[in-house]
């Protein structure tokens, strides 16, 4: 069977070319180029905010064997600028299935390479470090796609957690719910709003910018950061809004580029990563209990730290570090109800080892409330 699309090619900033098949848009689409190890759960990786203004390349072989449906998505539309894979199922079949993955990202304008030899792409990702790219038709790429990778922006100064956030509040979950938690969207998943709904919660979602007097005014009964794409040093109005709720008293948990922002808040440094954590297999220690979790991420930053300490941040300490290469997965406030985590505990796709994270959480949240 002859491979799907027109001949297309990946160019990364470095000169390296990548040709393949090219289907769906295109246009010249620029973005920096990041790969995942996920072995399943494309909907969602493709559909998760934190992926905004990312070519994501999938080291799984065949993306689409199972189509897409309607209640996996864990945003309303995919989010990627990309995709770039070895094979692109021509059929997909499972009983949850409302159609093929392609059609989806077609949708959006969401073009996919495939055809690519994406281990030896992965290699390069690895060996240099995620870099901007752009995908385009043709065997050879055009003046205006040289034109365009050159113009991209690197991904270090972006506030793009601006750019994917909510417009104006919503609510989720049964109003009559005891807890009440408002979350800061900076790209926030919907499986984190599924799990605090499971755990008897009514969330109240708000802008990335929503002022810390706004929250309070809510009455929560704990507040949320959420993930989200970018450079966390990049959002300058988060900080304060986040310590005048901790040094109000607000039990406050944070996830992914909420962790990274816990960081800043309380002094921490943030440093862009050579090619980031990616995908539903990454090993992480709890450093009180010495017990290790299998991790679902998607980062390119963290915060600068080790067991010892977390420098410019004395007020904070560690609590989980990285398997593989020692980085920061977890801190928390020395004093006030404030924790964060790397990682990512509602894991869609992925594992399912911190899902406790919730429950410690409202924990505090009910004590507090008490």
């Amino acid at each position: 069977m002859s491979a799907p699309g027109t001949a297309g090619f990946l160019l990364l900033e470095d000169g390296t070319l990548f040709r393949g098949r090219l289907v769906g848009r295109t246009a010249p689409t620029v973005a920096e180029v990041v790969f995942t190890t996920g072995m399943t759960g494309y909907q969602e990786t493709f559909s998760d905010p934190s992926f905004d203004g990312q070519i994501v390349v999938m080291t799984a072989p065949m993306i689409g064997n199972y189509g897409i449906n309607t209640d996996d998505p864990e945003s309303a539309r995919p989010q990627v600028a990309g995709v770039v894979i070895r094979e692109l199922s021509p059929t997909f079949s499972n009983w949850r299935a409302t159609g093929d993955l392609a059609g989806w990202l077609a949708e959006s304008q969401v073009p996919i390479l495939t055809d690519v030899d994406t281990r030896a792409l992965t290699r390069r990702l690895r060996t240099i470090g995620s870099m901007r790219g752009v995908i385009g038709a043709g065997e050879a790429p055009s003046d205006e796609a040289k034109a365009a990778l050159a113009a991209c922006p690197s991904m270090e100064g972006l506030d793009l957690a601006s750019r994917v956030s909510t417009a104006k509040p919503y609510s989720w979950g049964d109003p009559k719910a005891p807890f009440h938690i408002v979350a800061y969207d900076f790209g926030i998943k919907r499986n984190i709003l599924r799990l605090f709904e499971a755990h008897d919660c009514r969330i109240t979602v708000v802008p990335s910018s929503t002022s810390a007097a706004d929250v309070l005014a809510l009455k929560p009964h704990g507040v949320f950061l959420s993930n989200g794409p970018g450079d966390p040093a990049a959002i300058s109005y988060a900080p304060t809004n986040i310590r005048a709720l901790a040094e109000a008293g607000v039990p406050i948990f944070g996830i992914c580029l909420g962790h990274q922002l816990i960081g800043l808040t309380f002094g921490a440094r943030t440093v862009k990563m050579p090619y980031g954590h990616r995908g539903g297999n990454h090993p992480v220690r709890e450093l009180e209990t010495g017990r290790i979790l299998i991790t679902s991420q998607n980062h390119g930053f963290a915060v600068e730290g080790t067991v010892e300490g977390i420098p410019g941040a004395p007020d904070l300490m560690a609590t989980h570090v990285n398997c593989n290469d020692g980085t920061l997965e977890g801190l928390r406030h020395r004093t006030l109800p404030v924790f964060g985590v790397q990682y990512h505990p509602e894991a869609a796709p992925g594992p399912h080892d911190a899902r406790p994270l919730f429950p410690q959480y409202l924990q505090t949240v009910a004590q507090r409330s008490a």
